[in-house]
């Protein structure tokens, strides 16, 4: 039968563990799975807008962005995702690679890839993307464009037909 460790009694000894002081140490910090674009800062980095935090004026940068807080003016991050978080609320035209809708955005959104409005989102204005998905009680309301990478601005128009008609 088993007993507990008294006083008197050897215990087995943990195994030792490596302390060398060039041993690997490993990031166990989770990391977004999707592969990041060429050119585009690694998925690793993302700057924050805080719930407390209220910016007015124009944002530009070249890494992604995740808000959570209040933005008025412009967002320009291309080449990047723009994240609007399920607190965020933006007064802005947003132009970026990817734009993430979890909260409130007033204003066009042009992305060079795709736009995701989630079930929680709201979005009131027009939008320029390659790819959109709207999920289920999300809340568009605008113009919906979809243009082609490197397509020109009329590429939604029909082509003009070709040869005489009798």
């Amino acid at each position: 039968m088993w007993k507990p460790n008294q006083p008197g009694t050897p215990s087995t000894p943990e195994p030792a563990r490596p302390s060398a002081p060039g041993a690997p140490i490993f990031d166990t910090t989770p990391r977004p799975s999707t592969p990041s674009a060429p050119g585009a800062v690694p998925s690793g980095e993302q700057a924050t807008i805080g719930k407390s935090l209220v910016v007015k004026g124009e944002l530009s940068g070249s890494e992604s962005l995740y808000i959570d807080g209040k933005v008025e003016g412009a967002i320009n991050l291309p080449g990047n995702r723009v994240t609007v978080g399920r607190n965020g609320q933006v007064a802005a035209n947003i132009m970026a690679r990817e734009i993430v809708v979890l909260g409130k955005v007033r204003g066009n959104c042009q992305a060079s890839d795709r736009i995701d409005i989630r079930s929680e989102g709201s979005l009131t204005g027009d939008v320029v993307a390659a790819r959109i998905s709207i999920e289920d009680g999300a809340f568009f309301k605008g113009g919906i464009d979809i243009r082609k990478p490197g397509s020109d601005p009329k590429a939604g128009e029909p082509a003009p037909a070709e040869g005489h008609q009798g």
